[in-house]
């Protein structure tokens, strides 16, 4: 069964990574294979979540694009390198490839040998050197009668094609010589007395007992095959090892985590047919062709807390979407396949989590269920936030009874365990939970911190605004904006890029407005906040 991957958008918090946890657990209870992850760091808060119930961060997911692993590739289509070239080219014609990986003995990638180049081999080569093993040759001249003494049979061969008197005055035979011989008696006892290395008797042809003997004691190899001198002649060098051929230059080869977007716009311009696959150890895997690169297996996603191609992980559009959780206004993801798209208008995408549990009859149990209801209180700011609804409400408190825990006492101890800043970068700050958003082919980024006391911004508020400044001006975007929001007093103070002052000026009705400017009873980045500013964008 594919695996599914269950996330929240980039930059996660609370909410975002407690769905996923929650649903990848009711998944998983209801047959399937999902597994939560998460798209950067969590922060503080909701490492004191997870640190509370005993549970596990959730991996990292970098990206889901399709890599050449999640190609189907022609698994285990490779030659050792030390087989016969008759070996190679049956398995290419078996499987109707045009090449063939060579590997070692630890499957280590060597070289690649073309059916051209083994073509060549059985027409042109007119070499009789045999370097080869003995059961090899003996697999490929059919051989049921032979004497064997050695593992290997290294030598030259030369046929008995003449007269006998000719051939032994003429051919000098040693023990590096390989004689295919008839039934002819004075050659055969010519090679016996030279100790041959291996005498090829053809047509089935038998030594006597006594030539059997003195073979035996003069340590000579014999094979006795029905083929013809003819044939043994064609298929005698096939016996050597394929890595004796005459090959081309360098392999190009591909690594299995490689993406697949590469490895087609590279060989768009090389123009090969198949290449080797392998690992980051040179491990041979098989071989990718040209031909099979769209047959893919990509990744099953299910998105919560977020439906924006922005917010998402990399390679989003090579994924399956398979379904969307979420409670924000509907963004810009589009899908090939009707899908499941849960979107309700509450304060917590834990919130549709818990009635996906209800609806599928599946009992919240009770580390699950303080789960769910920390994504409620810190997405709602301790049910306190304008998104906040009343079903918000009536599932916390259903939440906080399995979970046996008080609201108001739990919800002050999770909201305070995220507000620090001590050791934090302006950068670190900004990025903390930074989203993107996209009106009209113009994107504006919006983040949001947490505070009880606005004062350890302000003391860091130029080095904030020269960090926004800087992110506007490298990323080329619309607006850029930092909302520190004070979840006791219900306010927040906005930051922002010198560029972009008058665009919040305007969204939030500011005569006179500047750094850090005050904002009554704002709150809520998805309902208070950037709707305000995606309005007066997308009118300009």
């Amino acid at each position: 069964m594919d695996k599914i991957y269950i996330f929240g958008h980039k930059n996660p918090d609370t909410d975002s990574v407690c769905s996923s946890i929650a649903y990848a657990n009711l998944k998983n209870k209801l047959g399937f294979n999902a597994e939560p992850r998460i798209l950067s760091p969590i922060n503080p808060e909701t490492k004191f979540v997870l640190d509370k119930f005993n549970l596990e961060e959730p991996k990292y997911l970098n990206d889901v694009k399709v890599k050449i692993k999640d190609v189907k590739f022609h698994k285990n289509y490779l030659i050792n390198e030390n087989k016969p070239i008759i070996d190679a080219y049956n398995m290419m014609n078996k499987h109707s490839i045009t090449g063939i990986p060579l590997v070692d003995d630890d499957n280590k990638l060597t070289g690649y040998v073309s059916l051209k180049e083994v073509a060549n081999e059985m027409i042109f080569n007119e070499s009789i050197k045999i370097s080869t093993t003995f059961d090899d040759l003996v697999n490929i001249l059919e051989s049921k009668e032979y004497i064997k003494c050695d593992e290997v049979i290294e030598g030259y061969a030369h046929a008995a094609t003449f007269d006998d008197a000719s051939f032994i005055r003429d051919i000098p035979l040693d023990n590096e010589s390989i004689l295919i011989v008839g039934d002819r008696a004075s050659i055969i006892s010519y090679a016996l007395t030279s100790k041959v290395k291996l005498i090829i008797v053809v047509k089935d042809k038998k030594l006597t007992k006594e030539q059997k003997k003195i073979a035996k004691e003069n340590n000579i190899n014999v094979i006795c095959t029905p083929k013809s001198s003819f044939k043994i002649a064609r298929v005698l060098c096939l016996a050597n090892p394929i890595k004796s051929i005459k090959r081309g230059g360098s392999v190009i080869t591909f690594n299995k985590d490689d993406y697949l977007t590469d490895f087609i716009e590279a060989t768009s311009k090389l123009k090969h047919t198949n290449y080797p696959i392998v690992d980051s150890d040179n491990v041979c895997l098989g071989m990718l062709r040209t031909i099979d690169a769209h047959e893919t297996n990509k990744k099953k996603v299910i998105l919560v807390d977020h439906n924006m191609v922005g917010q998402s992980v990399d390679g989003l559009y090579e994924a399956d979407i398979l379904e969307i959780i979420d409670h924000h206004n509907i963004g810009d993801i589009n899908t090939s396949n009707p899908i499941n798209f849960r979107n309700m208008a509450v304060g917590s995408s834990c919130t549709i989590v818990f009635f996906l549990y209800r609806e599928n009859n599946i009992k919240v149990t009770k580390d699950i269920a303080g789960l769910l209801l920390s994504g409620i209180i810190s997405d709602t700011l301790m049910l306190k936030s304008p998104t906040t609804t009343e079903v918000d409400k009536m599932v916390a408190k259903e939440l906080a009874r399995i979970a046996k825990l008080n609201i108001n006492k739990y919800g002050l101890e999770l909201l305070e365990s995220g507000v620090s800043i001590e050791g934090m970068s302006p950068s670190d700050i900004i990025f903390k939970d930074f989203k993107i958003y996209t009106v009209n082919e113009r994107n504006m980024v919006v983040g949001q911190v947490f505070t009880t006391d606005y004062k350890e911004f302000a003391r860091i508020e130029n080095e904030l605004v020269e960090e926004l400044d800087r992110v506007q001006a490298n990323h080329d975007y619309d607006a850029c904006v930092l909302f520190v929001t004070n979840f006791l007093t219900n306010n927040s103070n906005v930051l922002y890029a010198h560029k972009c002052e008058d665009l919040v000026a305007t969204a939030f009705g500011i005569k006179h407005i500047e750094e850090g400017f005050l904002l009554k009873d704002v709150v809520s980045r998805k309902k208070q906040i950037v709707p305000n500013l995606m309005d007066v964008l997308e009118s300009r």
